[in-house]
């Protein structure tokens, strides 16, 4: 694992700290808490195969 792949890592895990606090909060009813959770799911998904494509 080299050092352009441990960056954006580090740099989503920072995302995911800063956000969550806040996404918890809005997301007190259980139904809207695994719909915004499945979304940010869809895209932190997205954004990892769409780096993995443009890096290989």
């Amino acid at each position: 694992m080299g050092i352009e792949e441990i960056v954006p890592a580090i740099s989503l895990i920072a995302v995911l700290i800063l956000v969550l606090p806040a996404f918890l909060r809005s997301n007190s009813k259980l139904n809207q808490f695994l719909k915004n959770l499945s979304i940010w799911t869809i895209i932190v998904l997205g954004i990892m195969i769409v780096s993995y494509l443009i890096v290989k």
